[in-house]
């Protein structure tokens, strides 16, 4: 699932994290900054390619503007990140920033050192941002995180497919009634499922849970209480989402099996992460196209986000300064337009996404990429707790099992029972 998901591969042992509470940022990054009043800070970060050269370029340019600071870049691979981070706060050599996968934001948290970052970055960026972006850095009535990059789902299908099957590809299903009904009518024309679901788990879960929160905030529901302390998926919301689920596997509409049938062409339709444009723009397997994810009737539209956030872990006052200001500018308007473009993420300011600018880019050159934006107001925040990990592949196993023929009503009570296990722990 591209950079939503690269906190799976690593766990970090809270524990030991906690150790660095006592120690800050060790390096002479931060004693530089202190001296100098602007000194050095080292980003730790994990985009490599075009992105990792567009963030190169703009830590530069900052670099330009501002005499006398340097950002320091390092790149640590995603699957590494988390581990690195943990023996950098046993050893008090935390680097100044951190910039990961945003559910990873909460077990960042847990080290003690990360900079409450409230008063440090204007109110115009953070009431610009979208409000459930923020739920990930909100710990203890400290806004420890900010975002830097976003990504929604949204539905992806084969024009040719619909085509075949005598479906008019520009008015693609709104609901999933209509949904099941064209499933039915591409399996009937062209011997293809009509819509593939991520029905097994794996090792980490949160493919099958970050595709089955979005059906279950369509009908209403929630995935944990308010504070996190509780499962809130059993309920008729989360029984109406599950049996959607099931009712498409049953009719042969989605196939049980290893993800990846669309994106081979195997199947005429998914949920799909907006990255997946930017990497089929240049090269389309197949004559692609994007809408809004269809949702039941009455329900409403919702989507999943996906994203990196910054975490500052500077320990001098000088550093905090400085590292807040890189990231002030960095999410500035001109400065989140520009990344946007050059990297295919979306924006994480409204100002940006309802921009003439921004979407005159997106008509011009990604055009498949305008649901996805349009999918941003309704995008909703996984559980911001250092247990969703666990929380997630628990759930993930119970759903696999309806998806096999356990009853909807006791997957949800044994999957509730689970979570509520491992959120008491805590």
């Amino acid at each position: 699932m591209a950079s939503s998901r690269t906190w799976l591969v690593a766990a970090v042992a809270t524990s030991a994290l906690a150790l660095a509470g006592c120690g800050g940022s060790g390096g002479s990054s931060s004693a530089g900054a202190a001296s100098k009043g602007g000194g050095t800070i080292t980003v730790w970060h994990y985009w490599d390619g075009g992105n990792a050269d567009a963030f190169t370029a703009m830590a530069k340019q900052y670099q330009s503007a501002h005499a006398g600071t340097t950002i320091k870049l390092v790149n640590v691979p995603g699957t590494d990140l988390l581990t690195k981070l943990q023996a950098a706060a046993q050893s008090r050599t935390l680097p100044d920033v951190v910039i990961g996968d945003l559910v990873t934001v909460p077990r960042m948290a847990k080290t003690g050192a990360a900079v409450d970052l409230k008063k440090l970055i204007p109110d115009t960026v953070w009431n610009d941002v979208y409000p459930e972006m923020l739920k990930f850095g909100a710990q203890d009535g400290k806004q420890v995180s900010v975002p830097v990059s976003s990504n929604t789902m949204a539905w992806m299908f084969d024009k040719d497919a619909f085509t075949k099957a005598g479906l008019d590809p520009a008015n693609p299903p709104q609901t999933w009634e209509q949904l099941k009904s064209a499933c039915s009518t591409i399996k009937a024309k062209t011997g293809k499922p009509g819509f593939e679901l991520f029905t097994q788990p794996g090792t980490d879960g949160e493919g099958v849970t970050w595709n089955f929160q979005v059906s279950l905030w369509q009908a209403g529901g929630q995935f944990l209480s308010e504070d996190n302390s509780k499962a809130a998926f059993n309920s008729d919301a989360g029984k109406k989402a599950l049996q959607f689920w099931v009712d498409l596997v049953k009719s042969g509409c989605s196939p049980l099996g290893p993800w990846g049938e669309f994106e081979k062409g195997k199947a005429a339709s998914a949920q799909e992460g907006s990255w997946m444009v930017g990497i089929w723009k240049p090269k389309p397997p197949f004559n692609f196209g994007t809408a809004q994810i269809p949702h039941p009737e009455g329900g409403q539209p919702a989507t999943n986000m996906g994203g990196e956030q910054a975490v500052v872990f500077a320990r001098e006052a000088a550093a905090q300064k400085t590292a807040a200001d890189f990231l002030t500018w960095f999410d500035s308007p001109a400065q989140s337009t520009a990344w946007s473009e050059k990297t295919g993420f979306l924006p994480v300011l409204k100002s940006v996404a309802d921009s003439p600018e921004y979407k005159d880019y997106v008509k011009t050159n990604l055009p498949e990429v305008q649901p996805f934006v349009d999918a941003l107001p309704t995008a909703h925040a996984r559980p911001a707790t250092p247990l969703y990990p666990q929380v997630s592949l628990a759930f993930a196993k119970q759903v696999e099992q309806a998806l096999h023929g356990k009853p909807v009503d006791k997957t949800l009570a044994d999957a509730e029972a689970q979570v509520n296990q491992i959120l008491s722990a805590k």
